[in-house]
């Protein structure tokens, strides 16, 4: 009886302790299942944004005028009368002012006296040649005698043809009091007034720049266009607008019609002309003013958060999701716009880059996803 007692209460300890362990077999398979469930890092990922296919770059510009140029006299004096202030609209022909020369109004009397005199002399010198040339034929003078009357003639001749170019000369100077608009367009500049000293500049005192003129019914503007976009300009397809602060949001449209050809060394940038029509004088030259061009973008280019680069030595790199486990990638970088960045080669567009990675992430890392970010999202 005491033998059956005492197996009944062994197989109650021994019932009690399978129960005991079981349970920490079970408690400790469930804690190493949590460590290793808390072991993967969660991450967020992001779908790498395709740019589109051209992209508007923005920079600034200086508007000049078509044409522009300042007017000088070419004649010495003094201004007797000016027709036109600044702002004035002319035609070219139009007259703009009269210079008072009273020196070469009498050089010319003195030029056209001397003229007069060779003239006299060398109808002298022709009556004798014939004269001389009449009795030859007669015997009744000497061949030498008829020579120096036909060289004297032609002597006479070329003294008449040079004081007729000095006539001639006088007379463009006496031509040069008056000045003229050379092309329509407006004046921006009036440097003289009556009475103030001309001088054309045939003397060592420089030239006096009496207006100056330009031409605003055509506008350029010169644009420095930097070298990494220089592939994409190319005159007569490149879009082109005008922006001005005076007139908030409106756009000039403008005209991409020739370039340099060639990078500044110095600036590395690459000179480019945008031409826009200005009929109504709404635009005024000098004026800043911002350009946007239209580029076309690279091949299979996306957008990623900036916060989702690994720098790690020389090499740029991100962190692909792929069937839950880390591809560490090298990336090309292409232009930075600040929370965002243009990847040139190494990403395909469904990639699942991982947005913030930690610092201890590494290639074949099995992680989870806890939330897809949106493009441009870098939290």
């Amino acid at each position: 009886m005491r033998w059956l007692i005492a197996a009944i209460v062994a197989l109650a300890v021994i019932g009690l302790l399978a129960v005991g362990i079981k349970s920490r077999v079970r408690a400790e398979t469930n804690l190493r299942a949590v460590t290793t469930q808390m072991a993967v890092p969660s991450v967020s990922v992001v779908t790498p944004k395709q740019t589109a296919p051209s992209q508007e770059i923005i920079l600034p510009g200086n508007i000049q005028p078509f044409v522009t140029s300042p007017i000088y006299a070419r004649t010495d004096g003094y201004l007797k009368k000016w027709y036109f202030d600044i702002g004035a609209h002319v035609k070219a022909g139009d007259l703009l002012a009269i210079i008072q020369t009273p020196e070469v109004d009498e050089q010319l009397t003195q030029a056209r006296s001397t003229l007069a005199t060779a003239q006299a002399n060398l109808q002298l010198a022709q009556i004798t040649r014939d004269r001389y040339q009449a009795l030859l034929t007669k015997h009744a003078v000497a061949q030498q005698d008829v020579d120096n009357a036909v060289g004297s003639y032609a002597a006479n001749q070329a003294i008449v043809d040079a004081d007729m170019a000095n006539v001639r000369h006088f007379e463009a100077l006496v031509s040069f009091e008056k000045v003229y608009a050379p092309f329509d367009g407006v004046i921006t500049a009036r440097n003289t007034d009556i009475g103030d000293l001309i001088n054309s500049g045939s003397s060592t005192a420089p030239k006096t720049d009496l207006f100056d003129m330009s031409q605003t019914r055509a506008l350029r503007v010169y644009v420095n266009v930097p070298e990494e976009y220089s592939q994409g300009i190319k005159p007569g397809q490149t879009s082109a607008d005008i922006t001005l602060a005076e007139f908030p949001g409106k756009r000039f449209p403008g005209k991409l019609v020739r370039t340099s050809e060639a990078i500044n060394a110095t600036t590395r940038t690459l000179l480019t002309e945008v031409d826009l029509d200005n009929p109504g004088a709404t635009l005024l030259s000098g004026s800043y003013a911002e350009v946007h061009l239209q580029i076309p973008a690279h091949n299979s280019t996306f957008l990623l958060p900036v916060g989702s680069l690994i720098f790690r030595g020389e090499r740029l790199q991100v962190g692909v999701v792929r069937n839950g486990k880390v591809a560490l990638t090298d990336v090309t970088p292409g232009h930075d716009f600040g929370e965002q960045i243009e990847v040139v080669a190494g990403l395909k567009a469904d990639d699942q880059v991982i947005v913030n990675p930690p610092d201890s992430l590494v290639s074949g890392q099995q992680v989870n996803i806890v939330q897809a970010a949106l493009p441009g999202d870098s939290r």
